[in-house]
């Protein structure tokens, strides 16, 4: 078996190139474990890499992405888990400072969730992925897809954010730091088209140009 030619050129790139310059960097994260601050739960389309929008080290950024970057309710059933295992493993095992869940324009998951979530034939897996924002959906009047489109994919601060900080919230390590003012949750949003990031501002409740906030 051989890796697709695209993924071997990237990794004789990689050997040549990066490694030479990280080898330091991955033989301390080899010894010492990795120790991000920052956790992000992106979306896993091809168009939105999150270490390369923050140009990113290894170990600095200890990444989740799934289909429209969703976040499960707080719910130990036993059952598999993948997100809520991340946040557990980044909240109490890595401690980190910030979690930050990062949006996009043009998200597949949403395009899917807006036109076909009354279609009688469901897939086996999107379409109950997908009912997870069902109820924030709902709350901010979005009943079709002809009038949902714009609303879902076009701005909307409470769909994008806060079903989010919602579901970040149901879980008690979680509310226990952020009350406690050890974690901040943040919204980001990116732009595929124009490469513009905007984070959400919880004082105005909209998403401004990420270079005119903090995340400090």
């Amino acid at each position: 078996m051989v890796l697709p030619a695209r993924l071997s050129e990237g990794y004789r790139a990689f050997i040549e190139t990066r490694l030479p310059l990280e080898r330091s960097r991955f033989e301390r994260l080899a010894a010492t474990g990795q120790r991000p601050n920052v956790m992000l739960i992106g979306c896993c389309d091809s168009r939105v890499a999150p270490e390369v929008i923050f140009d990113s080290h290894p170990g600095e950024i200890f990444v989740v992405r799934n289909v429209a970057n969703l976040v499960p309710p707080y719910n130990p059933s036993g059952l598999t888990h993948g997100v809520s295992a991340a946040l557990e493993f980044a909240v109490q095992i890595l401690k980190v400072g910030h979690i930050v869940v990062m949006g996009h324009s043009h998200c597949g998951g949403i395009r899917a969730f807006v036109e076909h979530r009354d279609r009688p034939n469901k897939g086996d897996f999107i379409d109950n992925w997908m009912s997870l924002i069902a109820p924030a959906a709902d709350g901010i009047g979005v009943l079709g897809a002809r009038s949902a489109t714009p609303t879902i994919s076009g701005g909307s601060s409470a769909l994008r954010w806060s079903p989010h900080w919602a579901t970040l919230l149901t879980f008690p390590d979680i509310r226990g730091r952020v009350d406690a003012g050890d974690l901040k949750l943040l919204g980001a949003y990116f732009d595929i088209g124009n490469g513009d990031l905007a984070i959400y501002d919880a004082p105005t409740g909209r998403f401004e140009p990420a270079a005119e906030l903090s995340l400090q």
